[in-house]
């Protein structure tokens, strides 16, 4: 039997009387057709010996009796609280202030919901769940956050995809490409850098433009997911991404830049010259196995928020509006952070002493 969704009088009315012989919850539920949670909070709200309703002899007296469940009792009560206005969680206020500003920096509901009660621990009116924030947005009579939906939501691949035999034996396959020698290969990337141990490890690509005639360099720290991103204004050659690669790392002090991990693409011909300069060595992946760079791919998919697939010229892109983008990127939290966010991550890590 299908179960209900919304007990009607009839369902109140079998209720009362298998309740008044004696019947368990289970049992009701079975006639009914709902779940026994459904009938267990029907008869403990709607037991009128639990509002100091008199009983059939006259004493007044509290607690769950199997005398006080009335179904027209019950009913009417049901009604009352059908007729009830419910306050909307993200009506005006605060806690609607707050989530428009971080909808509005293209942060997540999820990262919203658990942002708000990392920083508003003492203040649970602040704290909403991210299934309210997507009602809100989806559903105007929930929370006139509509206006928000084409700029403030960003979707992505709900999951991983899985490692297929053709994958693994391509990993195996030669690459074709005489620069990739075994020294460079990810299998000898310091442990430190695979399980995340030590910040200063980091992912790198290129996020290409519309027609490939353009892209930009995408930098993430496997440790702390703080991004760097770099233009390319004059081309994607080896020698040019290089000296992006070399400019962004340079930022930051020298403990932390310990390895770059990139594809096999042909920008990391050039990998000993800049190895040699900057004393940062370039590990590359097997050949189609991005999930070896996960972290950065999960950080180009968020570009395409900004950047859409197969409509950006990079060309008209400058570093001062890739800058602007990375500071919004740093500044979303991360649940795998803490739901801190990889700027205060990365302070963290500058203040930290180094060892």
């Amino acid at each position: 039997m299908a179960k209900a969704h919304v007990l009607t009088a009839g369902h109140r009315q079998v209720i009362e009387n298998m309740w008044g012989l004696g019947s368990t919850y289970a049992q009701i539920a079975t006639v009914v057709g709902v779940a026994v949670s459904s009938v267990w909070r029907e008869i403990r709200r709607s037991n009128s010996s639990r509002h100091g309703v008199k009983n059939p002899l006259g004493a007044t007296r509290g607690g769950l009796y199997r005398w006080g469940y009335r179904a027209g009792w019950a009913e009417a009560k049901a009604g009352e609280r059908r007729k009830r206005p419910k306050a909307r969680r993200l009506g005006d206020g605060p806690v609607r202030d707050q989530v428009v500003q971080w909808l509005r920096l293209r942060w997540s509901p999820t990262q919203i919901a658990g942002r708000l009660r990392t920083e508003f621990t003492d203040r649970p009116e602040m704290h909403v769940s991210h299934e309210t924030i997507y009602q809100a947005v989806f559903l105007q009579t929930r929370g006139s956050l509509r206006e928000l939906l084409d700029d403030a939501l960003r979707s992505g691949r709900g999951a991983r995809r899985s490692q297929s035999r053709a994958a693994q034996a391509a990993r195996k396959a030669l690459s074709g490409r005489p620069w990739v020698t075994e020294d460079i290969h990810i299998a000898a990337r310091p442990a430190e850098a695979t399980d995340r141990a030590v910040p200063g490890h980091w992912e790198g690509d290129l996020v290409i433009g519309r027609a490939g005639t353009s892209g930009i360099v995408t930098l993430v720290e496997r440790s702390t997911r703080y991004v760097l991103l770099g233009a390319l204004p004059g081309g994607r050659t080896s020698p040019e991404v290089l000296d992006v690669v070399r400019d962004l790392l340079g930022r930051l002090p020298t403990h932390l830049v310990r390895s770059l991990t990139w594809d096999q693409g042909n920008e990391m011909a050039g990998h000993a010259a800049f190895t040699l300069a900057t004393k940062c060595p370039i590990y590359v992946c097997d050949p189609h196995a991005p999930w070896q760079r996960g972290t950065n791919e999960n950080t180009n998919g968020l570009l395409r928020q900004y950047f859409p697939k197969g409509k950006t010229d990079f060309r008209t892109i400058d570093q001062a509006h890739l800058d602007t983008v990375a500071v919004e990127l740093n500044g979303r939290p991360r649940q795998t952070l803490g739901w801190q966010t990889p700027a205060e991550a990365l302070e963290r890590v500058l203040v930290a002493p180094t060892v």
